[in-house]
């Protein structure tokens, strides 16, 4: 059985697992004050321009995106995300669990429109009544988006300028930040993306890791956020586990190097169904492709290749989700070939 279900099927890139081997009776402090996690820190930090840069590592993507919104916002403040946010949909309520409502716009693709963001905030402040209504306290965004799409340089400074206007805080979540920054359509370089963030995550589970994000602040964390993390269930006592993860993937590249398999492959696939005359959704440049696939077409499929239905269609069709990662080969994608 094939399986394209996901970006997290596999366990870790095998450097990762040499080095957890070699560093196994190696005698360090917890919880993330070890020196791994420090050696970690000052490779993100030169990764992504910021020297200042405030990081830290949390286990799970769902665990950091409530931590960080939750030390960011007041009680009486929400997130601002599109309907198809990862906050909105795919993490059980966690953001709204920790007493902050996720206050949706529509999307586009995926993604926030700068002048919506705009014209909802105007339309917040102008309503006499906002004394007893959710203040917008942050704006989310995903890069990428979960439909794999992207934002350009010119759509996140415009929302980063709105974000000023408004004095609100732009939280990027890169749980798939690696395939972001390697596709051809991506006009960002990982610095120039930092400098327009306030907070954002780099993804570890879905690009190469065996789990953990790591958190970058680039103007200083708030007050006691260590603390915060630990209060959240999210502070792992063996913190040396992400450091020596993310020191391993940002030494020598090794993390984009990876994220660029994910790509080639996902570009393979897509131009594989294309070519076999299937339909796309959208047109992902990312390593997740959406694919229609009306139920004659799933069956032929079926108890061959694994894959997730994103949402169903009023004709009968699915949209359907082909998900590559950084331990695709190219030998799935001729089996996927041969399939159709």
């Amino acid at each position: 059985m094939l399986s394209f279900t996901c970006d997290y099927n596999e366990g870790a890139h095998p450097a990762i697992l040499d080095a957890l081997v070699r560093t196994n009776l190696q005698q360090e402090p917890g919880y993330g004050h070890d020196s791994f996690c420090a050696s970690a820190r000052e490779r993100i930090r030169e990764s992504v321009g910021c020297p200042g840069a405030d990081v830290f590592f949390i286990s799970g993507g769902t665990q950091t995106n409530s931590t960080v919104i939750a030390s960011l916002l007041r009680s009486y403040e929400g997130a601002v995300a599109v309907h198809t946010g990862h906050i909105a949909i795919h993490e059980a309520g966690a953001v709204e669990y920790t007493g902050h409502k996720v206050l949706c716009l529509p999307p586009h693709e995926g993604k926030m429109d700068a002048g919506e963001l705009q014209a909802f905030l105007e339309g917040f402040y102008a309503d006499e009544s906002y004394d007893h209504m959710v203040f917008p306290g942050l704006v989310y965004l995903s890069f990428p988006t979960e439909y794999g799409t992207l934002y350009s340089k010119a759509e996140l400074q415009a929302i980063r300028a709105v974000c000023d206007r408004y004095r609100l805080p732009l939280f990027v979540d890169g749980a798939r930040l690696g395939y972001g920054l390697m596709s051809p359509a991506c006009d960002l370089t990982l610095p120039e993306l930092a400098a327009l963030c306030d907070v954002f995550t780099i993804g570890g589970t879905k690009v190469g890791a065996l789990c953990g994000e790591a958190v970058v602040f680039t103007h200083g964390a708030p007050s006691h956020f260590f603390t915060t993390v630990k209060q959240h269930g999210a502070l792992l006592a063996k913190g040396r586990l992400m450091g020596i993860q993310f020191d391993v993937l940002f030494t020598d590249g090794l993390y984009f190097q990876i994220a660029q398999n994910a790509i080639d492959r996902a570009m393979e696939l897509k131009a594989l169904f294309v070519s076999k005359g299937y339909q796309l959704f959208l047109d992902s440049p990312t390593n997740q492709q959406f694919i229609l696939l009306d139920p004659a077409a799933m069956a032929r499929l079926d108890g061959h290749v694994a894959y997730e239905v994103w949402e169903r269609l009023p004709d009968g069709r699915a949209v359907t989700r082909f998900a590559t990662s950084w331990a695709t080969t190219p030998a799935q994608i001729a089996a996927l070939t041969a399939l159709l």
